[in-house]
């Protein structure tokens, strides 16, 4: 297994749409276990093959407290949502930036599994937010797009000068 690289904002990649998984196969499945362990080494609690660059529609999480329940996503849809709800929010490719979020409270998904087996189910809360954010991954989208103008600046300027700062010092 491997630790994958994590884009990070304002890498352009980001920005790429995935594309659907027509083959469940040994790739896909090796793509997820890279992906896990990379979650885990970065502690996070989801991540989308689009921050990893590999423009896959597929996307794992664990919420779970002990980091032991792994759950991969393949080609994730939200069917159905209702309510708002705010949320702060952050993520691996926006590393140590945390804001406010609104999205929908309940939502109904369906996703493959990597034993290419269809599961629907309804969500609220920390899954319900952590759905929609993987899923705006596999769009192109991050979560600071919901944010001001004005803060995405702060925000972009803010990494780019701590990118600076890091690679001055190796």
């Amino acid at each position: 297994m491997a630790v994958l690289e994590v884009l990070h904002f304002p890498d352009a990649r980001l920005r790429k749409k995935a594309l659907p998984v027509a083959n469940i196969d040994s790739s896909v499945k090796e793509l997820a276990e890279h992906m896990i362990e990379t979650m885990y080494a970065e502690n996070g609690i989801g991540l989308a093959a689009t921050q990893v660059n590999v423009q896959k529609r597929v996307v794992v999480m664990d919420l779970s407290i002990t980091k032991s329940e792994p759950v991969v996503m393949v080609n994730p849809e939200v069917l159905t949502t209702s309510g708002l709800e705010q949320m702060q929010e952050g993520c691996l490719s926006v590393p140590d930036v945390y804001e406010t979020v609104e999205r929908a409270e309940k939502i109904k998904f369906h996703y493959l599994t990597l034993e290419n087996k269809l599961i629907e189910q309804d969500a609220e809360g920390l899954l319900a937010v952590c759905v929609q954010h993987e899923i705006d991954h596999l769009n192109g989208k991050l979560f600071i797009d919901y944010l001001s103008p004005l803060k995405r600046n702060r925000i972009a300027k803010k990494l780019e000068k701590q990118e600076k700062l890091e690679s001055q010092a190796l």
